[in-house]
């Protein structure tokens, strides 16, 4: 168990450099008002009407960085910073979602994939903490006997789920960031300068996933090789 603490602090202080990275990102770009004026929400209306999507609300959330689209209801989520922001950071966090929004109009493949896996998911996450917290306490010195075998199987096979998610999750972020980042250029709704920032300002967000699915493969891999070991003892 010494081998995956050490994985799971690793990642930790890694997710961590990238959060704090991307928060020092956006607090930059936040000072980069656009010369157009424009809020966040007007930027997202404006990218799903030049998208001909009219079934999709742009609404105010609560919190910090929680932006999201919600394929459910249709409805492109913004914090108040991003809403109300006039900067190339709520530009590029606006647009991004919206991105999200445009996926889901032209049904795209890598999206419909990951909210059919979500369920999935949210169950694979909440067995993998039951099953380790559960293993704390038998050990993993069984791993060689028939329970411990059979605990490892069903982590493996949690994290093989949340893993799988974790990588249909990236091609979908980067999409979204490059069909906001490529109407905002085509349409001259910011300038290069502030174009740049919001690619920045996106790259540094796509990193917390790529963390996030480096993490969940390295620890796939460690309770592979680590059932394998011991099948051979």
């Amino acid at each position: 168990m010494i081998g995956y603490y050490i994985i799971g602090i690793v990642m930790f202080l890694l997710s961590l450099a990238i959060q704090s990275r991307l928060k020092s990102k956006f607090a930059h770009y936040s000072n980069l008002s656009l010369q157009n004026g424009l809020s966040g929400r007007e930027i997202a209306t404006k990218m799903l009407a030049d998208n001909g999507i009219a079934d999709v609300k742009v609404i105010q959330v609560d919190g910090e960085l929680t932006d999201h689209y919600n394929p459910l209801n249709k409805t492109v989520n913004l914090s108040r910073a991003v809403y109300e922001g006039r900067n190339a950071a709520a530009a590029a966090v606006a647009a991004h979602e919206c991105g999200h929004a445009v996926q889901h109009a032209k049904a795209y493949g890598p999206l419909n994939l990951r909210s059919k896996l979500v369920p999935l998911q949210n169950v694979s996450g909440t067995v993998l903490n039951a099953v380790i917290f559960i293993s704390m306490f038998i050990g993993f010195g069984l791993s060689n006997t028939g329970i411990g075998q059979t605990l490892m199987l069903v982590i493996i096979a949690c994290y093989a789920v949340i893993t799988l998610f974790a990588l249909i999750t990236l091609p979908v972020e980067f999409d979204a960031s490059n069909r906001a980042l490529q109407w905002m250029e085509s349409t001259g709704t910011v300038t290069a300068t502030e174009h740049a920032g919001a690619k920045d300002a996106l790259k540094w967000a796509a990193m917390t996933y790529v963390a996030a699915a480096a993490g969940s493969l390295v620890n796939l891999l460690y309770f592979v090789l680590r059932f394998i070991g011991s099948s051979r003892d």
